[in-house]
């Protein structure tokens, strides 16, 4: 009887070698990818800004990670960001990454646009200069109107016909690193501008402006006398009743506005004598622009003054006013507040 010769086993048993070998392969990279979803980033104690450029991609991303140290899996987080459908939807912008993020949690950062927004403060009562000298000095804003003019400033801004002084309302504005100061500055105009829209259509009746722009002058200069919230709507009344009377408003601060780089921190009298269209002691009405950023509650004075009967007020040397109905009592409180020197008094 012939016996057939058996058949090798090696061919079955090779292959099931090469599938087991990918099984395991498999597994432990399903492991380890597990793994890397979960383990957070390395960030240290701190906080790491990180920044996404316009135009980069996943892959960039996750290679500059590794260059800072972050991830020791680029290859993965790339994987991560395509299995999850958010490799094409990065967005550009800078990034605050705390301790304990995980790389989902960095990639739903990254596709939400939670990018990390810096602050500046506009203080109340600034000229446009100064509000733009800060502007200036921001490193988180791009700077495109450094040396420019006030009129080429408001060239840029669409408005080349406008005087910038008191436009740009003071607050704190927050934006993302890289705005532009073309950008911030309409925001702070738009904001100004909506304020005194507001303001303008709520007026009290029978007021002595005949635009919102004049209730903007009027606001600048109760900005710039006083900075106590319950005296601002009885100096919007005082000032009210001097432009319906017809007398000067006399008030320092559009005087030293006028005077500009001349102004050395002292108020003289001969100051008072000099004939610009800011020195409301020579000149009648309201001057030609605002003085001054004006804050929301000046522009609520300014349309809601105090019904009384007072015409003048002097500083106490406090930082409050003494107000007057008659020029008699007025210089009574100047003798009394000031010691003489009307240099500081409304007259």
């Amino acid at each position: 009887m012939n016996q057939q010769p058996s058949q090798s086993p090696r061919p079955s048993r090779l292959l099931g070698g090469v599938v087991l070998l990918i099984s395991l392969t498999a597994g432990w990279f399903a492991i380890d990818f597990y793994m890397f979803k979960a383990t957070s980033l390395n960030i240290g104690a701190g906080t790491v800004n990180f920044s996404v450029k316009p135009g980069e991609t996943m892959k960039t991303i996750a290679a500059d990670l590794h260059k800072r140290g972050i991830t020791d899996h680029p290859g993965y987080l790339v994987w991560l960001a395509r299995w999850q459908g958010q490799a094409d939807r990065m967005q550009a912008g800078e990034y605050a990454l705390t301790p304990g993020t995980t790389p989902e949690q960095f990639l739903e950062k990254l596709a939400s646009g939670k990018v990390v927004q810096h602050s500046l403060t506009i203080v109340e009562g600034w000229t446009f200069r100064q509000m733009l000298d800060a502007v200036d000095q921001d490193p988180d804003i791009t700077h495109t109107l450094t040396g420019l003019s006030d009129r080429r400033i408001m060239a840029r801004l669409g408005l080349p016909e406008a005087s910038p002084e008191g436009l740009f309302y003071p607050d704190t504005y927050h934006f993302p690193e890289n705005t532009s100061d073309v950008t911030f500055l309409m925001r702070a105009y738009k904001d100004m501008q909506q304020r005194l829209d507001d303001a303008w259509r709520h007026r009290d009746v029978g007021l002595p402006y005949k635009t919102p722009y004049q209730v903007l002058i009027t606001a600048s200069i109760i900005e710039r006398e006083t900075a106590v919230p319950a005296e601002r709507p009885r100096i919007a009344g005082v000032l009210v009743r001097r432009l319906q009377r017809g007398m000067h408003l006399a008030v320092d601060p559009t005087v030293i506005y006028g005077l500009g780089k001349d102004f050395d921190g002292n108020l003289r009298r001969g100051d008072l004598r000099r004939d610009t269209p800011y020195n409301t002691y020579m000149h009648g009405g309201l001057p030609p622009t605002p003085i001054a950023l004006p804050s929301g509650e000046s522009i609520q004075a300014a349309v809601h003054p105090t019904n009384d009967d007072t015409l003048y007020y002097v500083s106490r040397g406090d930082g409050t006013h003494q107000f007057s109905a008659t020029l008699e009592e007025h210089r009574q409180a100047v003798a009394k507040y000031q010691l003489g020197n009307q240099d500081k008094s409304i007259q």
